[in-house]
Formats: C-alpha cells, structure tokens, sequence
C-alpha cells in the first residue's frame, strides 16, 4: 500500500466552531468547507491536515455517530513556550501545565471545544533510563 496523504478526520457536533478554533489558534486554513465537513491544512506546512465531519452526516455509520472523545492530537512545534503563552492569553484550557518529561518532551495539552486534547511537543534529550528504550536514530537531540 502506498500511503499517498494521512490525516485525522473527527465527528463533531459542530463543524464550524471547530474549523474556527484551529484557524484562530493554531494557523490553520480550510482547503475545503461545507457546513457538514471542513478540511484544514496549517498554514506553515502543508503536509499537516485536519478535517471535521458532522456526526450526522449519512457517510457516517448510524452506530458510531458519537462526537470525539479520548483523542489526543499530538503537534511537534519549534518553540512550545511560545505556543502556552498564546493559549494562556486567549483563554483555552490548559489541562497539563507546560513541563519538561524525563522520556524526551517539553509539552502542555489544552483541549479544543469538542474535548479533544492538543498535546504540543518539543522534543528533548531523555534522561538516560528512557533513553535506551529509542531506536537507533530516534533519540531526539
């Protein structure tokens, strides 16, 4: 199988509010817009996609019409610091508190208004005892 695009598509109740939340904070732009689906691409780089589907849509499997829950969207950034300063400032959850972790990540995780956590990570050098549980060439710097 050649992959040739991947990206996460989440059931939402409200498309829009959605779509508007990654454009305004996280500088996204939408490649495609209905009011039952939005597809998104970063303004910065084009191979990172988004896109919302309403969970009542009839593409959607009657059985699992049911809204996004227990996801994480992980995003590498350069500058994280950057990024808990605008969060903090416009307002959005913060529900784990900018740190630094011994396995390899300088993180905080907000939530957009469907529940959804957004993990934005800067890799860092672990400390030694999880280091040794990367691939070679997987260590981050």
């Amino acid at each position: 199988m050649k992959t040739t695009s991947y990206y996460p598509v989440l059931l939402v109740e409200d498309v829009a509010a959605s779509a508007r939340f990654y454009v305004e904070h996280f500088g996204f732009r939408p490649l495609f817009s209905s009011d039952w689906y939005v597809h998104l691409q970063s303004a910065e780089d084009e191979s990172v996609n988004l896109a919302f589907v309403s969970l009542t849509h009839e593409t959607v499997p009657a059985g699992s019409r049911k809204a996004a829950a227990g996801v994480i969207l992980n995003f590498e950034v350069e500058d994280p610091d950057g990024v808990y300063a605008r969060v903090q400032t416009a307002g959005l959850p913060v529900l784990l508190s900018l740190r630094d972790e011994d396995f390899g990540q300088r993180h905080f995780i907000t939530a957009d208004p469907n529940g959804v956590m957004i993990d934005m990570i800067r890799p860092i050098t672990p400390s030694g005892d999880y280091a040794a549980h990367y691939e070679n060439g997987a260590l981050p710097a």
